[in-house]
């Protein structure tokens, strides 16, 4: 099977400071990775060059597009990185603020996203946003609301049919149920994993929280100051950590 993602070599540095090092992995269509680490240890600088929203020192960032196969995203003009993120790519920040527009409804965000593909048809795309908005438990009854009148489990549930809709084929997700409450992250997380089983997706999933990744990581990668330190089947490098530094952030998990 050919990879869907593959990073090759990926480095960015901050002066002398080592933001990532010569990450490698490749990832299947239907597959989500899970990349954890303490805070600074690089995994969101990772993220970010993934995705394009930094520009890495070294490295290839690959993905299996429709048209032309396999190619080097850092490669790729403005105009064709852009219509990735909006078709085969899309970015769930870790605020929901960061991916909605707020002065937009609710109907609006999820309708945006859908004419930046050229929907044009006000009536299917208005169906289209209720029939996303109940996908993530949003009653339709709040299409016309502001996003600044929802809690932030709410938000974060908008964020993810705005970023959705037009049924990407990868996710870059960045601590998505981070800063929520244990009962609306619990929610949240059931929500996520019933989405990417039912559409195949692939993810990148960035989190310091084990239970996430738990949950949604077919493998994980564990980074520490930029490297990263194991990789594997996340119930195997969870269960039976091999490297140090992991047996210190699943035994962290274990006393709380």
């Amino acid at each position: 099977m050919t990879p869907l993602f593959q990073v090759k070599g990926l480095s960015k540095n901050y002066g002398t400071h080592i933001g990532c090092r010569d990450v490698n992995f490749d990832l299947y269509p239907g597959e989500v990775m899970g990349i954890v680490g303490e805070s600074g240890s690089g995994k969101s600088t990772l993220l970010n060059c993934m995705a394009g929203h930094l520009t890495p020192d070294a490295g290839q960032v690959m993905f299996d597009t429709r048209a032309e196969g396999m190619k080097d995203t850092l490669e790729m003009s403005e105009p064709e990185r852009r219509m990735l993120s909006r078709t085969d790519w899309a970015f769930v920040h870790q605020h929901a603020r960061d991916g909605l527009r707020m002065n937009v409804s609710a109907g609006g965000n999820v309708g945006e996203r859908l004419m930046a593909v050229g929907a044009r048809h006000y009536g299917e795309i208005r169906d289209t946003a209720i029939d996303w908005l109940d996908r993530v438990e949003i009653k339709e009854s709040r299409i016309d609301d502001r996003p600044s009148a929802f809690s932030g489990g709410m938000q974060q549930r908008l964020q993810i049919a705005r970023n959705l809709v037009t049924g990407p084929r990868l996710v870059f997700m960045d601590e998505p149920t981070g800063g929520l409450d244990v009962s609306v992250q619990a929610r949240l997380l059931d929500l996520l994993r019933s989405l990417v089983r039912e559409m195949g997706l692939s993810a990148i999933i960035v989190t310091h929280d084990l239970a996430v990744v738990r949950l949604l990581a077919d493998r994980l990668m564990v980074m520490k100051d930029g490297h990263v330190v194991e990789s594997g089947l996340t119930d195997q490098v969870l269960d039976d950590p091999q490297h140090g530094y992991t047996q210190l952030l699943v035994s962290s998990v274990l006393q709380v």
